[in-house]
């Protein structure tokens, strides 16, 4: 589209000007007649035409179309289209690159093993990402040299980030431990489940036992009388009881990430964040690296990692208050318990308001494991049955 312009013509009697231009050939593509004044659009040709001509008439261009306006356009915003550019430039740079090795092993040992190897393969943090056949290669290399050590490798690229995932060779050549104990209560609790695969069973289930006591002998008896001494070895279940104690606020405003997390280029004008492609999150936090500032005017150019949250506001009463104290509860016990205990019941003991929280006690049944071993080792069989034949006598 050729660059065309309205102008607005003001003066004594506009219609003459525009007569004028007609006899001179100026072609007028429209015409909008206001009060005191005309709004015309013509070509490049026509505005410079009338730009050469004397006139006491105003004329003022109100509008540009066409490659003009672009020109214009970019005549005013080329700094922040540079910035831009490069910063588009960048954000391909830096999404290119690792800012994060996360290896997911519960031994710190293995771990180091496996950031020592990436490293001397060519996977580090500040690098580039390799590419999916070298990465291959890497992980065919680790496994190779750690074959002793590693059963398993995967290397996962998120974002900027590798996540390793490693299992490792479990080595079938532990000795069995042959020396004698009891299994004796490790809480004080009623019996679930007890069973027991060596020894002497002492409760039965529903029993309440105290920390301590016996479940499984490792002293066999008949008719009473201990015979031998073994290892005893099983597993017992019982229904332990805890009173947690919450506080709640009465007014509680909390912002958790949820893991989720992208990166943008972002132009900060006066503390005000403008993206060129917004990130989709309602709520987030960000963490910058400056690209480009400027210490007189307060803008900037950066980096951005843009991380999601979920922000919790919440107002609580004595009325209210039960569901989520319950939720707490279980979740600190969860954090001391063992992967296979299960809470069974629970309660509300009691519930106290007071100026700005709120106090709940509940109670909790658990099933939990309390299997606990103890060394009968220095228990000598052959003296018990001497004491036992001379009290006989």
């Amino acid at each position: 589209m050729n660059s065309r312009y309205k102008l607005k013509i003001e003066g004594k009697d506009p219609k003459r000007f525009i007569k004028n231009l007609i006899k001179e050939k100026i072609y007028i593509y429209s015409m909008e007649t206001k009060d005191n004044s005309i709004i015309i659009i013509v070509d490049d040709i026509g505005y410079n035409l009338i730009n050469k001509k004397k006139t006491t008439y105003k004329i003022t261009i109100v509008e540009e179309y066409g490659a003009i306006k672009y020109k214009h356009l970019l005549k005013k915003y080329y700094i922040f289209i540079i910035c831009l550019f490069i910063g588009v430039i960048v954000l391909k740079i830096l999404s290119n690159m690792i800012f994060d090795i996360k290896i997911e092993h519960s031994k710190s040992e293995i771990r180091d093993i496996i950031r020592n190897d990436l490293e001397e393969y060519g996977i580090r943090k500040y690098r580039f990402k390799v590419s999916y056949d070298k990465k291959e290669e890497i992980k065919r290399k680790i496994l190779r040299k750690e074959i002793d050590r590693i059963e398993w490798l995967e290397i996962e690229s998120v974002g900027t980030k590798y996540i390793v995932k490693v299992e490792e060779r479990i080595k079938n050549n532990v000795k069995k431990n042959t020396k004698t104990q009891n299994i004796i209560a490790k809480k004080s609790a009623m019996i679930l489940n007890i069973s027991a695969t060596h020894g002497e069973v002492r409760k039965k289930k529903y029993d309440y036992v105290e920390k301590g006591e016996v479940l499984i002998s490792g002293i066999i008896t008949r008719d009473e009388k201990p015979m031998t001494k073994v290892r005893a070895e099983g597993e017992v279940f019982g229904e332990v009881w805890y009173t947690v104690k919450i506080e709640l606020p009465k007014h509680y405003v909390s912002e958790i990430p949820t893991g989720k997390s992208t990166h943008r280029i972002e132009l900060n004008l006066f503390n005000k964040s403008i993206f060129l492609f917004p990130p989709k999150y309602k709520n987030y936090k960000l963490e910058r690296i400056s690209l480009l500032s400027n210490r007189i005017i307060p803008i900037s150019l950066n980096y951005a990692n843009i991380k999601e949250t979920n922000i919790t506001d919440k107002k609580y009463n004595i009325d209210n208050v039960e569901k989520e104290a319950i939720k707490i509860g279980i979740n600190k016990l969860k954090q001391k318990l063992g992967k296979d205990d299960t809470i069974i019941d629970k309660k509300v003991l009691k519930k106290v308001e007071k100026k700005s929280k709120i106090e709940i006690d509940i109670f909790y049944k658990v099933k939990e494991d309390i299997t606990e071993s103890e060394s009968i080792e220095d228990i000598d069989i052959e003296k018990i049955k001497e004491g036992e034949e001379n009290d006989s006598n």
